[in-house]
């Protein structure tokens, strides 16, 4: 007899056989007792999880002469023509090479003909996802009203890419990845069948590389047996397939977790001369430092490490907290995805493993916030030393109670004399600098009640130089001396002629404002103002002739005469401007004063005086030539 596979040797035969899969077994298994069979089925699940396997059970169990049973013998023609693959009437199909409208359209052919010797035609598509839309859409009509003999079995692993038209005229099941624990158990019946003696520890590894596919763990298991020499051990595994046992990784990451950088550069060198790959040993060293994490946080499943937790090094886990296991696992995850763009991957592993030498040091975001927060509260003051209640150091809240009210004391009045006894600080906490300006003075006291005091001031003579002495000291009237005070009488005499100034503007301003609150009568026999006059122009022409209007605010004051209004204006635009408009204005002004009145406007001459210009400053001419500009002075 030929040499045959683990995963077809033993390929489950019965529904109790479905390792990981219990749900479906058991909704099948009551399905077929009750005679509730439907006639689609769609199983959906990862690689190697049994879904082809449970098709064929399932064919077994409805076209079984003992059938439809839950439990098909396996020894009928019906039974092993299934197993062996020769059944007539249990057709499979790979949906990969058979996904075209022609095999469909074969397929609604070949149901027209009950089966040829079974109870049921059973039609069985593996990978059915890669059909094509229009494959799946002449299947339609077939699944939802197939004949009663006929029974449609689908299989594929992304069930995703199913029309939902499908997956509605179809009894659905979700196939799990199977666990770890029941994989290793499986594996060890099955190295008991071939008389192998296998270690837990190599089992566990052949179970964790699977990642729950029953087919993989199968056949990685047919490979270790090829090279173990009937003992399968977890160091014949990392010498054969180029692995990094926990013992070497123990090893390299505690010389990075103690700062040992040569050493660690060391170990990488000697891993990838002894042929193991920069991939693997990305890999192994995830899966280390995912386990250490996971002990770190309470996990002690054997399944989950891989190993027990003696195995790992005490020294790596006293050395690194959660947080710097964390920010190890992701320089490694990271480092898988840049390697394959990178220059030199073996410089980039070089660079990973020289930053975890300096791990310890890593300090998370969120300690950092704590220590700011800290310090904040320490730099505001958000406490006092406790006194002799509390511990050495403590720090109290000075903050009463909010629901709490103080109570109201009457002022204690200051006493004048210092209080001798000294302020009591807050420390410092320990490894912060100690300022000088923060330390008491012996005889002044602490920095806290405003510094040390100003030296008292001597009336006794400045000492001078011997060889100086004008025969005066600070104690005797200062000796007359040939200072020239001509500068501060011109000084004096400026600034008595700029008031004069000043005095002399506001004189003419109240002397425009009595002229412009002279009143006058207007056509409805209303008394008002010159200056409500001239308001009353502006807010009408404001309406419609707004430039008009502000022009007529830069003018000067305003003279009423019997029948005339004259004003002066600075600008000579402003003043064509107005004279373009003089009707507008007049009218305006006729309009209140009912009568027609009218309005003169001149330029207002200004006085020019025979005083030279005054000379430019230096400075001003240097900007003036800097910037290509000219110096306009005003009035």
């Amino acid at each position: 007899m030929s040499y045959e596979v683990t995963a077809t040797r033993r390929r489950p035969q019965q529904f109790d056989d479905l390792v990981g899969q219990e749900f479906v077994a058991a909704t099948l298994k009551n399905s077929i007792k009750s005679g509730k069979i439907a006639h689609a089925y769609l199983f959906s699940g990862p690689r190697g999880c049994g879904k082809t396997s449970t098709a064929r059970i399932l064919a077994k169990a409805l076209n079984c002469q003992n059938g439809p049973t839950e439990t098909p013998c396996g020894t009928c023609s019906n039974c092993q023509e299934i197993i062996k693959g020769s059944s007539l009437d249990v057709i499979e199909i790979d949906g990969a090479s058979n996904n075209s409208v022609e095999n469909v359209r074969q397929i609604k052919d070949e149901i027209q003909f009950p089966p040829s010797s079974s109870k049921y035609k059973i039609y069985i598509i593996d990978e059915v996802h890669m059909l094509s839309t229009s494959a799946f859409n002449a299947l339609l009509k077939t699944i939802e009203e197939p004949p009663e003999y006929v029974v449609f079995i689908f299989a594929t692993t992304e069930l995703q890419k199913v029309p939902a038209t499908i997956k509605s005229r179809c009894q659905q099941y979700n196939f799990r990845l199977v666990a770890i624990d029941k994989v290793k158990e499986c594996l060890a019946d099955a190295a008991k069948e071939l008389g192998i003696q296998a270690d837990d520890e190599a089992l566990f590894w052949i179970a964790r590389e699977s990642t729950g596919s029953m087919r993989d763990a199968y056949t990685l298991f047919d490979q270790v047996v090829a090279f173990s020499d009937g003992h399968i051990t977890y160091e014949k595994i990392r010498d054969k397939l180029g692995l990094v046992g926990i013992d070497r990784l123990n090893q390299v990451f505690e010389a990075c977790a103690q700062g040992k950088n040569t050493e660690v550069l060391g170990f990488i060198d000697e891993f990838l001369q002894n042929g193991i790959s920069i991939e693997q040993l990305i890999s192994n060293s995830a899966d280390y430092l995912r386990s250490l994490l996971l002990i770190k946080n309470g996990v002690t499943k054997e399944a989950l490490l891989g190993n027990s937790v003696e195995r790992y090094s005490k020294i790596v886990l006293e050395k690194w907290n959660p947080v710097q296991l964390e920010r190890a696992l992701s320089i490694f995850l990271q480092l898988y995805r840049d390697i394959r763009y990178s220059l030199s991957p073996r410089y980039e592993i070089e660079l990973t493993y020289s930053r975890l030498c300096w791990l310890s040091e890593y300090v998370s975001n969120s300690e950092v916030k704590k220590a700011i927060d800290a310090a904040q509260r320490l730099l505001m003051g958000a406490g006092t030393v406790a006194g002799n209640g509390a511990g050495a150091g403590a720090v109290v809240a000075a903050v009463p109670p909010v629901n709490e009210t103080p109570a109201y004391t009457p002022e204690e009045p200051v006493a004048s004399t210092p209080v001798s006894e000294p302020v009591k600080t807050r420390p410092l906490p320990d490894g912060l600098p100690q300022f000088s300006a923060l330390k008491e003075d012996e005889n002044n006291g602490p920095f806290l009640n405003g510094g040390p005091l100003p030296p008292e001031q001597s009336v006794e003579p400045i000492e001078t130089p011997a060889d100086y002495d004008d025969g005066w000291t600070n104690t005797d009237e200062p000796p007359e001396d040939d200072y020239d005070y001509g500068e501060e009488i011109q000084a004096e005499e400026a600034q008595a002629s700029y008031e004069d100034a000043l005095a002399n503007e506001q004189a003419a301003e109240n002397k425009v404002v009595a002229q412009l609150d002279e009143h006058i009568t207007t056509a409805d026999g209303r008394d008002i103002t010159i200056a409500q006059l001239r308001g009353s122009v502006v807010a009408e022409l404001a309406v419609n002739e707004g430039f008009i209007a502000s022009v007529l605010e830069r003018t000067g004051l305003w003279k009423v005469s019997e029948n005339k209004v004259e004003t002066t204006i600075e600008s000579t635009l402003d003043l064509q401007l107005i004279q373009k408009n003089l009707r507008t204005v007049a009218d305006r002004i006729s309009k209140i004063y009912g009568k027609p009145m009218e309005f003169v406007v001149t330029e207002k001459q200004v006085q020019q005086t025979d005083q030279a210009p005054e000379e430019v400053p230096v400075q001003v001419q240097v900007l003036v030539n800097a910037f290509k500009g000219t110096v306009v002075t005003g009035r």
